[in-house]
């Protein structure tokens, strides 16, 4: 049994910055891939950005060159580093982890208004 939690989101102004935290607990090492799915109101869940054991990294187009997902395994944590950020981002964040099936966090909202 895995468990996410995510932290780190709030209310930010247009160009800037958070960072989102997705702690697992048990080892991460034991998940074969991770990442990050959004929710904006009214629209369907999406993709974010995705981070394979192997190392491997995908991102939705919207937000590449943008945001930056990374994990320390250390801390059993991954991260999503959000820049330039949009009213277009505001969204409901999860994280996720598959290990045969997938788990989710219970989300966290980012609001990215002036």
């Amino acid at each position: 049994q895995v468990q996410l939690v995510e932290s780190g989101g709030g209310l930010v102004q247009p160009g800037g910055s958070l960072r989102l935290s997705c702690a697992a607990s048990g080892s991460m090492s034991s998940l074969n891939a991770m990442g990050w799915y959004r929710q904006a109101p009214g629209k369907e869940r999406e993709s974010v950005a995705t981070l394979t054991a192997a190392g491997s990294i995908n991102y939705a187009g919207s937000v590449k060159g943008r945001f930056t997902i990374s994990r320390d395994n250390a801390k059993n944590t991954v991260y999503l580093q959000m820049n330039s950020l949009s009213p277009e981002d505001t969204a409901v964040y999860y994280c996720w982890g598959r290990y045969g099936i997938v788990y989710w966090g219970k989300g966290t909202l980012v609001t990215v208004s002036s």
